[in-house]
């Protein structure tokens, strides 16, 4: 789907937050960018969004780049509107472009928020709206979902069943979608595909093809997941 080669980015305060990264994503990945805070994970992201612009390198798309209605963008934060009731939240992409909104009330069903459509964010709990950013990315069956780090600010048990969700959401869906985390069990229960960072400036230091996914915590094969990584990020540290 997408190839990128040599990616550079610079910003104007002489901070260099990526320096030759190359990476291919295949259509239908669900690929992970897993690495240390600070290292241009949610830079690599904004780039590959059309959000920012690399100094050095380019992005081959496959085909023409996506459009807007192509790719659904889900932040660390869910960035709602608090005004707004979780409905009208997440039909945003659609009243933008003038079309139908329904597809938007049934995306919220599916992520569990069956009657809260009228409730607005300040009475939904932290993975309610997280809930509904993640609805309104995919209720346009975008062809690419990025998500930056969405996750991170919850709690234990509300991530697990947001991990557990999100999977079976991307499976349904067939988007190819792009994860940014720094946990490296969030990695190995969700990735198809590790892509490893190493520290400011960040490039790609290493990838791993990690077969289907597990979803069941106890296989040992996820322990066999958490440990190749875990090798992984220690032979980094010692390089």
């Amino acid at each position: 789907m997408l190839l990128l080669q040599d990616i550079s980015r610079t910003f104007p305060n002489g901070t260099t937050a990526l320096q030759g990264v190359d990476l291919r994503v295949e259509k239908g990945d669900f690929l992970v960018l897993l690495g240390p805070s600070g290292c241009g994970k949610s830079t690599l992201l904004r780039l590959i969004a059309g959000l920012d612009r690399p100094q050095h390198g380019r992005l081959a798309w496959d085909a023409a780049p996506p459009g807007p209605g192509d790719v659904g963008y889900v932040f660390q934060d869910p960035t709602l509107m608090p005004w707004a009731s979780a409905a009208d939240n997440a039909a945003l992409p659609f009243r933008l472009r003038g079309q139908d909104p329904s597809p938007a009330q049934a995306m919220l069903a599916r992520v569990g928020l069956a009657g809260f459509e009228r409730v607005r964010p300040a009475k939904l709990s932290g993975g309610m709206r997280m809930r509904v950013s993640i609805a309104r990315a995919l209720a346009p069956r975008p062809s690419l979902l990025l998500m930056d780090e969405p996750f991170a600010a919850l709690d234990e048990f509300t991530r697990h069943r947001l991990q557990e969700d999100l999977a079976s959401l991307a499976a349904e869906t067939g988007c190819t979608t792009i994860f940014v985390t720094h946990s490296i069990y969030e990695a190995a229960f969700l990735a198809a595909r590790v892509a490893i960072m190493s520290p400011r400036p960040g490039r790609i230091a290493a990838t791993f093809s990690l077969g289907e996914p597990v979803r069941d915590r106890l296989d040992p094969a996820y322990a066999a997941r958490v440990a190749t990584l875990t090798q992984s990020f220690s032979a980094l540290r010692a390089a």
